[in-house]
Order: structure tokens, then C-alpha cells, then sequence
């Protein structure tokens, strides 16, 4: 029997309803939320991403501005721009889309943008403030796995939680939010010994290793929650021989969920509500702002 499969697409829907009921409060008020992306060069998957946010945003009532730098801008004119949106009361949130060029410094100009407007969550300032239990605005993937967690209705209070991962944005963050849940955090990485003596110690498995079908049914003990982070671009062979490109995550899905009490598929889970929970801060920067 597998376990509960936790629908990612229709947890941002909820989310998505919340934020719009928010936005046109905020339109009533004269203070529409609106979001400024920075795309510097024009790097594929950074344009796509772009686009899927115009078109989620759009319906919320969250304007979005698109504003593209050429590859060849300068580290000062792309601080000149992220200053400008600073400064600009009608901007209620400002992200950079990365990759950068490789003549900036991609933290350098996360860390200009402004705390009250860094609704990616990635400035020293937000991420002190989550560290302290503070109110900040939350990296995205980790408020949208916690998200997907919290889904499940499960009681955090002293459960074993066990974090593969700690990027500053995802796995740590997340350590964070569950510790101020009052979860008991084993916090594991590339480099934990015997990884799987203790993920089957886990209630509670949050995998952001970025390892293709890392974790597998012998990591897992009967009924955890599994919150697969991980997004991997496979190229694999398809109909007729030819190669295309497959997402998978970090945990073997068909291995762990008839094991797991409840899980996240990818694609389906973490990701959707990732873009959601963007939307979501922007809106909550513009409601601090009023």
C-alpha cells in the first residue's frame, strides 16, 4: 500500500487562493504588491522560470516586472539597477534570477537587495532574523517543503526530524523552522557516515542532497513523512531510442512511498509550492510596507 502522496499542485492552489485575497486587499488600500525580477544575460532555464512566474502571478493580482540587463552589464550597473528597485516604493519584492554572468558576483548582489524586500528569503539579514526566531521572509523551497510538511497534519512537537542537506536556502533554513517547531533535528550531508543509520531513525525525512535517487527503501523507517526536495534533470532514453530529459528527485519514489506514511513526488510536490510561497512573500513585504 503506498502511502499518502502529497499533492504539491493543490497545496499551491490553496496557497495561491490566500495570496490573491490578499493582493486585492492590498489594490483596495492603493498598495498593489508587485515583484521585480533582475535577469541579467539570458541563461534558458532563468528565462523560463521568469516566465512561469509572470503567468502564476498575473491571476494572484501581484504585478510582475521583467527587467533584463545584457551579459555584458557591469558588476556596477547591475548594483545601480537592484538600488533603483530599493528605492522604488511601488516595488513591493526584488529577486535576481540566477545563474549571473561570471564576471558578477552572484551573493554580493543577493545580499544589495534590500531585507524588506528579498522575498527569496537570502539575505544575511532574513536568514539572522529566521535563525533567532524572529519574523523574516523565509527562503522559498524551504517555506514550501515545511509547507508540504505541515500538510500532513503531522505534530512536530519532539518528532525526529532528519534534514539531508544544508545549503544556506534550503537545509538550513529548514533546520531552523523546525527547531522553532519544537522538532528534535539531526541535520546530515555528503559527508555523514552511515547515512542510513540515521534516516531510519527519522518520523520526519527532508532529502535536499541534489543526488538522483539517493535515498532509497533501505533509508526509510515504515510510516515516516518524506519530503523529497530534490529536482535532477536526467537525460534518458525515450520512445523510439531518443534522449529526453526526465526530473527526478533525490528519494526512489517507488522504493520508499509504499514505506512512507506520507510523500512528496517529483515533479508534483516541493516544486510547485515553491513559486506559490514567492508570490506569497511578495505580498507579505507589500503588507509590512502599508
Amino acid at each position: 500500500m503506498v502511502g499518502k502522496v502529497i499533492d504539491g499542485k493543490a497545496l499551491a492552489e490553496g496557497i495561491r487562493r490566500r495570496t490573491a485575497e490578499q493582493a486585492a486587499r492590498l489594490r483596495e488600500n492603493g498598495r498593489p504588491a508587485c515583484l521585480a525580477a533582475v535577469l541579467i544575460g539570458g541563461d534558458a532555464a532563468a528565462v523560463s522560470y521568469a516566465q512561469a512566474q509572470a503567468r502564476v502571478a498575473e491571476p494572484i493580482g501581484v504585478e510582475h516586472r521583467l527587467i533584463l540587463l545584457p551579459e555584458e552589464a557591469t558588476p556596477g550597473e547591475a548594483a545601480a539597477e537592484l538600488d533603483r528597485l530599493n528605492a522604488d516604493p511601488a516595488v513591493s519584492g526584488v529577486m535576481l534570477h540566477l545563474p549571473v554572468p561570471r564576471t558578477l558576483d552572484a551573493f554580493a548582489l543577493q545580499q544589495r537587495i534590500a531585507a524588506t524586500k528579498d522575498v527569496e528569503g537570502v539575505s544575511a539579514a532574513n536568514l539572522g532574523l529566521l535563525a533567532m526566531g524572529r519574523d523574516a521572509l523565509v527562503p522559498c523551497t524551504a517555506a514550501a517543503a515545511f509547507a508540504c510538511l505541515q500538510s500532513t497534519g503531522v505534530d512536530l512537537v519532539g518528532r525526529e526530524a532528519v534534514i539531508i542537506g544544508r545549503s544556506v536556502i534550503v537545509g538550513k533554513p529548514l533546520a531552523m523552522l523546525l527547531l522553532a517547531a519544537h522538532a528534535t533535528v539531526t541535520h546530515c550531508h555528503t559527508r555523514t557516515r552511515d547515512l542510513a543509520r540515521h534516516t531510519r531513525r527519522a518520523e520526519i525525512l527532508l532529502v535536499a542532497a541534489g543526488s538522483p535517487g539517493l535515498i532509497g527503501a533501505e533509508h526509510v523507517s515504515p510510516g515516516a513523512v518524506v519530503i523529497d526536495i530534490g529536482t535532477n534533470r536526467l537525460e534518458v532514453a525515450g520512445p523510439g531510442g531518443r534522449k529526453m530529459l526526465k526530473t527526478i528527485g533525490d528519494v526512489r519514489f517507488d522504493e520508499v512511498a509504499p514505506i512512507a506514511g506520507a510523500i512528496t513526488p517529483v515533479p508534483g510536490g516541493v516544486g510547485p509550492v515553491t513559486v506559490a510561497m514567492l508570490l506569497a512573500n511578495t505580498v507579505a513585504a507589500a503588507m509590512r510596507g502599508v
